[in-house]
Parts: structure tokens; C-alpha cells; sequence
């Protein structure tokens, strides 16, 4: 594992000179006022746009676990004994089929040497993975490997001139540095790889992942990079972007653990007490993390980092301890908000498939208005001697990995609540595009929200009919009101609003 050491001042000038380009870039995005929410869904996950509230909270909405988890399992003999979920799931518009780049642990020569296997789904939920020829058990039997390397962010590039390159992959390979570590690789149709990189593309440890920023228009790299902070050496995060996939910047940190982390790590241990293989150690207790996904929303990126939290040293090296998936935003990939500390996707019971350790793919995945965020989860601890040793650990008859799925529909992951007493929220002055404005709700049989529109001195301009019921586009009606007319003026809204949860509110183009 690499520790950073101080960077001499002409790489501490290439990070200025990153974050100044990243920060100018989206300066717009990033607190100029009146805020601009064009004709894009304003999500609760960060209070960004709200002035002030009364009687109304805000609720973290963990996703929904699939009745079917897990959907996939080791079932082959060079997936050994767990899978991870260090990989992708993509959807394919061209080929109506949903693809997956997942992580098995032994590979065909039962060598215990990480591979990227794929699998193919007409429906997300029943999987199949193809037999290929690419990489042959010593019997000469196909398997669905297709790269021996692991961390697979695929990304499927319509807009590549080159055919060849029409998959990118960013993975890291288990070899020393140069050869070893994060590296790119292409592919004509995500089986057949060809490496790309010559050497690592950016600062790393091991873990990373990657996707490609639909609104920046640009990829996006998230590697681990192991600091010391808060007087120990921890896993952090960073960011990196790239252009052209080839070269990429000197990544800056974008995770690390607070105060609040760990303060409350001994909480998330006792949830899993019965797991772990040694005692606490007070003076070692930490809040670490371990990598992280994205969702592409409107107007902000929704993050999922892994939260590791660590009760002692492991008996066989390593650390001790679980790992959860939390809820993150940012509006410009710079300051990043984790407003809530506890999981998103929820952990099962001890001994349960999803009971210890969780991961995330590179991104969470919008389907038919829901979200869909499949993930790894295991049930042991990171310090388990079955991840260590082979012989006499449980490793498939006790322990194993699998892959399972959460959802949530169209950006449900945080709402201002209110209950029986009449709440009020709020905006920051706004401006906007657009005709009409539309609410993603879900009310009681008796509750409602009533929409304010007012001008930048507080002139109530219009008042809408109550709105109710759970619609993820509910169209607000203003009577006698042509809300077109005030596109690109300073306005500010207030939700009156009982027995509510409120998601995200959006203005509209007919």
C-alpha cells in the first residue's frame, strides 16, 4: 500500500492549478446568487437552496432492497468463493440489455488472482453469464472472464470515432508500478480488452473507480490515496479528471474523515459485534474510506462512499472492522456534503449475505424512473482470517460474496418532511427557465403542499392549488398566472406544505 509523502511545491502547483480550473469552470453551479436552477430537478440531498424551513426536516430515504437478493452468487469454479461487485453495471439503450463487469477471487488456474467476469441481463434481475473463449479453464472450458485485472469502471463510448474503442476502461492491475496499478484499457465490445495505458494514469493506492460526467462532458476518476490524517494513516479519496481519457490530472482530495466520522464509530461497530475476528482497541478506532460511486442527477452528483470503520488490527495483517454505504453531494466535484452518517443501503442481520463488508459499482444506473444501484456484500469483517487464509477459514461453506440490488424511485433519496403541523420551506433567490413547475411528491390521504411564488422583495406574485398524492411530476397550477413570464427574474418559492414528503421540485419547458 503506498503512503503519500509531502509533495514537492511544483505538484502542490499542478493541484492549484487543477482545482482552479475545476472551480472556474463550474463557478456558475456553485453559489452565484440569484441561483440559476435552469429546467433541471433541485434534489433535497444537500440544503443548498433553502433559506429557512419551519416544522419541516429533512429525511435521508434509504434505497429499497430487492425481494430477490442476492441476485448473483458464486457458481462457477473461477469465481472461487465471494464475488465483488468492484466493477459496472451499465445499460445499453443500443442492444436493450443490461451488462455487468463484476469481481471474482480465484481465477481459471484456482490461483486465488483477481479477474473481471461479465454477465449479461434482459432485466437487471436474472442474470446470465456467457461461456467465452477469451480466457479458458486449464481444461480448455470456457468461463466468462474477459480481464485480468480488477476495479473494471466501463464506460460504453457511442461518440468514439474508433471502433475499437468503443468500451474505456479504468482498472487496476496487480503488478508493480509502472505496469501495475490504475490503467486504461479499450475494447470493440467489452469482452475483448486491449490495453491502452502505458504506464499508472493517476495517483492511486488500489482502489478506484470511474465513469464518464454526462453534463461536464468529461471522466472522472475517484482513487484511493492513503494520508495521514487526524493522527493516523488513513484511506482517503480523491479526484482526478480527464479529457481524453489518456492524460489525466493530479487528483485532490475530496473524502476524508471527520470529526463526526469518528465519533460515532463505535456505533457502527456494535452493529456488527458478533462479526468481528479480534476486540477493540480504543486508541486504534477510526472511521476510514474505501472507495465510492456516483449517480449522475440534474443538477448534482450523488455520492456513495464506503464508509470502513475500524475496531483494531487484524490478526493476519490489515485492519479489522465493517463498511457501509453512505449518502454524499456535490454540485461542482469539489466540496463535497455527507449531510447524513448512516446507510443508504441497508445492512442485513448478522450472519445474513450482506451482514459485513459492502461496496458499490462505479455508478448507480436510472431505469424507467428508478434508480438502481447494485452492490457487494459479504458476511464477514475485513479482518477475517478467511480473506487471508486459505485452509480451514470457511471460505464458500461459511463465508462467501454475492450481489445484490437497492432502489429508489426517481430521486428519492431525501425529502423535507412535514407532518400534521403546517410546515414552511423556504428557497434562496432563484432564477429559472422554463413554462411550468412540477413536484416530486408523495403525500397522506389528507396531506398537501400549496406552492408561493414571490419576487426578490417578497411580493407574493401567485398561489397555487393544493397539490397532493405520490407523482414523481406533479404539475403545479398557478390560477390566472403565466409563470413564463417571470423565466430569468430573481424569484423565490415557499411549499406550505402538511403531511408531505417533498423530493425535488423542477421547472419545465412544455
Amino acid at each position: 500500500m503506498q503512503i503519500i509523502s509531502r509533495m514537492p511545491n511544483s505538484k502542490w502547483t499542478f493541484v492549484f492549478l487543477t482545482l482552479s480550473l475545476v472551480i472556474c469552470s463550474f463557478s456558475a453551479l456553485a453559489g452565484d446568487s440569484p441561483f440559476d436552477v435552469a429546467d433541471k430537478a433541485q434534489l433535497f440531498v444537500d440544503q443548498v437552496l433553502v433559506h429557512d424551513s419551519e416544522n419541516v426536516h429533512f429525511k435521508m430515504h434509504a434505497g429499497k432492497r430487492h425481494s430477490q437478493n442476492p441476485l448473483i452468487t458464486v457458481d462457477r469454479s473461477w469465481e472461487g468463493w465471494r464475488l465483488e461487485l468492484y466493477g459496472t453495471v451499465l445499460f445499453d439503450e443500443e442492444e436493450q440489455l443490461f451488462k455487468m463487469w463484476y469481481l471474482a477471487s480465484n481465477g481459471i488456474d484456482q490461483s486465488e488472482t483477481y479477474v473481471t467476469c461479465y454477465a449479461t441481463s434482459e432485466d437487471g434481475l436474472h442474470w446470465t453469464k456467457p461461456l467465452l473463449k477469451e480466457y479458458l479453464t486449464e481444461a480448455g472450458e470456457p468461463t466468462n472472464i474477459v480481464a485480468e485485472c480488477h476495479l473494471a469502471s466501463v464506460i460504453k463510448d457511442n461518440k468514439e470515432a474508433d471502433p475499437s474503442r468503443r468500451y474505456k476502461m479504468l482498472c487496476h492491475i496487480d503488478a508493480p508500478k509502472p505496469e501495475g496499478g490504475p490503467q486504461t484499457m479499450v475494447s470493440p465490445d467489452g469482452i475483448h480488452w486491449t490495453r491502452l495505458s502505458k504506464t499508472y494514469v493517476v495517483r492511486s493506492s488500489d482502489v478506484l473507480t470511474g465513469y464518464f460526467d454526462r453534463q461536464r462532458q468529461q471522466y472522472v476518476a475517484i482513487p484511493k490515496l492513503v494520508t495521514k490524517h487526524r493522527d493516523h494513516i488513513r484511506r482517503c479519496f480523491g479526484l482526478s479528471i480527464s479529457q481524453d481519457f489518456l492524460t489525466w490530472s493530479e487528483p485532490y482530495y475530496i473524502f476524508k474523515p471527520d470529526l463526526r466520522d469518528d465519533a460515532s464509530s463505535l456505533a457502527r461497530i456494535e452493529e456488527v459485534r458478533s462479526l468481528l475476528d479480534v476486540p477493540d482497541a480504543p486508541d486504534l478506532m477510526r472511521t476510514e474510506f474505501y472507495g465510492a460511486g456516483v449517480y449522475q442527477a440534474e443538477s448534482c452528483t450523488v455520492g456513495f462512499p464506503w464508509v470502513f470503520t475500524i475496531n483494531n488490527d487484524a490478526r493476519y495483517g490489515n485492519h479489522e472492522g465493517p463498511s457501509e454505504i453512505q449518502l454524499a453531494v456535490t454540485r461542482d466535484l469539489v466540496t463535497w456534503e455527507r449531510p447524513f452518517r448512516t446507510p443508504v443501503v441497508p445492512r442485513g442481520k448478522p450472519g445474513q449475505w450482506d451482514s459485513g463488508f459492502f461496496t458499490t459499482p462505479a455508478e448507480a444506473i436510472l431505469v424507467n424512473d428508478e434508480v438502481r444501484l447494485y452492490y457487494s456484500a459479504c458476511n464477514f469483517t475485513h479482518g477475517n482470517p478467511c480473506l487471508y487464509r486459505a485452509e480451514g477459514t470457511g471460505r464458500l461453506s461459511e463465508y462467501t460474496g454475492s450481489i445484490g440490488l437497492v432502489t429508489w424511485k426517481r430521486d428519492r433519496f431525501v425529502s423535507a418532511k412535514s407532518g400534521e403541523l403546517t410546515g414552511s420551506l423556504k428557497t434562496v433567490p432563484v432564477v429559472f427557465s422554463g413554462d411550468r413547475l412540477e413536484l416530486n411528491i408523495q403525500t397522506k390521504p389528507k396531506g398537501s403542499v400549496v406552492v408561493h411564488l414571490h419576487d426578490s422583495s417578497g411580493l407574493l406574485l401567485a398561489e397555487s392549488i393544493p397539490v397532493s398524492g405520490d407523482h414523481l411530476r406533479a404539475p403545479v397550477d398557478f390560477p390566472d398566472f403565466d409563470i413564463s413570464k417571470y423565466a430569468g427574474q430573481p424569484v423565490y418559492i415557499r411549499f406550505q406544505m402538511n403531511n408531505c414528503d417533498l423530493y425535488s421540485f423542477a421547472f419545465r419547458n412544455n
